[in-house]
């Protein structure tokens, strides 16, 4: 800090602003990018610090509350957005100058969190924070990818069309695709700059006549450079002169991914048009390849992990199985499958009161060995060669009260009412939730977290516009995939979530995730006849999918998970 509080000085800055993002907005990001954990320590996949003078302050979502004051301790003050947003916190009684790196921030996100506050944001080019990252990790350097086809369901030649028709209609002359994953779909294009998503990172310029630039590291597009026909391959370096030399051209800017060094450099000359870009529209809806694609994913993956917490059960009380053993044996599951590729993001194994922090990650320090009338609380996913895959079960390791029943039941009745959920033309997300939340409201509980994303096909994991969240006014489609998630958190106790994936069709959810749901924590008695049914219904399709693949001591114990409650 004393490195920083020089360069503060220098640039006659009252402080600095760190984002946990990448340059590209990446979601997962690789160790080298990775500030504001160099910074504060924090792992958590979401936030960031203002780092002033005499005070500095973390800000991150009501996901990653206790997980930062845990693992920030007293050096930073832990601020839960959005409760508090920088302006109700950040009051001064001078104006305070604070410098941020303009390609790690949008215009849109920086009006949000700075507007009504006695703060002056000064753009710096350098970035102050790898001045003084004197040990900072170098990124392997690996080649893009296509997929195939027959998974992707739609050639990319189709998909640019379809874009053009968009950019024709909408009277534009270019959109800059900033979002790599934006670029990843368009062109059926895969790579490994970030952990957990096959994400290339990239960038792309379309004009409306269909002309494409892709800009990226040289290394990495040289075995696909004969594969992608039109589209003319640029360094990435030379984006910035390239969007220097535009002019007069009207070009479509993405709110949430083109960052405000971009922003002004084409401003000068052109007319632009902040939206969100419409490819995230066009690869929210899931074609009929496509879904019947991800099914197949979620087989093997329900396979997986139905075989772990049968495992799982039968161990716990003769072997000594901890959080981080536990979750390693769940990958190799999964890894016996040669579709498996890699998780879909970091796993989440939590017993007792590690399963009450939202997104817990277990480490040395925190590794627990599960005990008898803990609860287990495993989220978990992977990346398939034909799909991504999400899934959280909350298992029973003994005799749980009727107070964490009660509450288990109240969950999964909010989780089948988003199943059971009737889609109409104009319904969006945060009808859904509410619908989600109304048996913990009615006991004055909730959870601070929505109730379910967008997914991704063999791309991220958590994936917009759609969402089941409380904000979210997004039309549901047919054709798009979310998670199912809702959950409860008693700080320092003990954490429940029930999540499947679901897909969009003839406007209803369909059920993609087949693994059974704890029965020795539900209780029926808070139950109507309807859910029971839905229980016992979704129960005999696990049974029905996966019986074939188990061998015969693990059928035995798959009948008895599936039995009718």
């Amino acid at each position: 800090m004393r490195d920083l509080q020089k360069l503060l000085k220098q640039f006659k800055l009252d402080g600095y602003l760190v984002p946990k993002n990448d340059e590209y907005f990446n979601e997962y990001i690789n160790p080298s990018d990775d500030r504001l954990r160099f910074v504060t320590n924090f792992t958590g996949s979401a936030g960031f610090s203002v780092i002033l003078n005499k005070k500095k302050y973390l800000f991150v979502d009501g996901r990653y509350t206790a997980q930062a004051k845990l693992q920030v301790g007293k050096k930073f003050k832990v601020i839960t957005i959005p409760n508090k947003l920088p302006r109700n916190v950040l009051k001064f009684k001078r104006r305070l100058i604070v410098g941020f790196d303009p390609k790690l921030h949008t215009e849109h996100q920086l009006n949000f969190l700075f507007k009504r506050t006695n703060i002056s944001l000064k753009p710096i080019r350098q970035n102050l924070i790898d001045v003084i990252w004197k040990k900072k990790p170098k990124d392997k350097v690996k080649p893009f990818f296509l997929i195939k086809n027959k998974y992707a369901g739609k050639t990319f030649q189709k998909k640019i069309y379809d874009l053009k028709k968009i950019l024709f209609k909408k009277n534009l002359d270019i959109l800059l695709v900033t979002a790599p994953e934006n670029v990843a779909w368009l062109l059926n294009l895969r790579g490994f700059d970030t952990s957990y998503s096959p994400i290339p990172n990239c960038r792309l310029l379309i004009n409306k006549n269909g002309n494409i630039l892709l800009y990226a590291n040289p290394k990495k597009v040289n075995k696909i450079n004969n594969k992608l026909k039109g589209v003319i391959f640029r360094n990435e370096s030379s984006l910035e002169k390239d969007l220097s030399n535009l002019n007069k051209r009207k070009i479509l800017l993405d709110l949430f991914s083109c960052s405000i060094f971009f922003k002004d450099i084409l401003k000068k000359k052109n007319y632009l048009y902040l939206k969100i870009d419409p490819i995230y529209f066009m690869k929210s809806i899931k074609n009929k390849y496509e879904i019947n694609n991800i099914k197949k994913s979620h087989l093997i993956d329900g396979v997986a992990l139905t075989k772990f917490l049968i495992w799982l059960k039968k161990n716990f009380k003769k072997n000594k199985i901890s959080e981080i053993y536990a979750q390693n044996k769940l990958e190799s599951f999964r890894k016996k499958n040669p579709m498996y590729k890699f998780p879909s993001f970091d796993t989440i194994s939590g017993s007792g009161p590690n399963s009450s922090i939202i997104h817990y990650r277990a480490t040395n320090k925190s590794n627990r060995i599960l005990k008898q009338g803990d609860l287990y609380l495993v989220d978990s996913g992977g990346q398939y060669s034909f799909g991504t895959t999400d899934v959280t079960r909350t298992i029973s390791l003994g005799n749980n009260s009727n107070h964490i029943k009660e509450i288990f039941t109240r969950v999964l009745k909010g989780h089948i009412a988003v199943s059971n959920f009737k889609i109409k033309k104009n319904s969006s997300g945060a009808e859904v939730d509410k619908k989600a939340r109304k048996f913990l409201n009615q006991i004055n509980l909730d959870y601070p977290h929505g109730t379910g994303h967008g997914v991704g096909y063999f791309l991220n994991v958590h994936e917009g516009p759609q969402s089941l969240s409380k904000n979210n006014k997004i039309h549901l489609k047919n054709g798009m995939i979310l998670s199912n998630e809702p959950g409860y958190y008693k700080e320092g106790n003990f954490g429940i979530r029930i999540e499947n994936l679901v897909y969009i069709k003839n406007n209803k959810f369909k059920e993609l995730t087949f693994s059974p749901i704890e029965k020795d924590l539900i209780d029926k008695n808070f139950l109507t006849k309807s859910e029971i049914d839905w229980i016992n219904n979704y129960h005999k399709i696990v049974k029905n999918n996966l019986f074939k693949f188990m061998s015969q001591s693990e059928k035995k114990e798959l009948n008895k998970a599936c039995l009718p409650i």
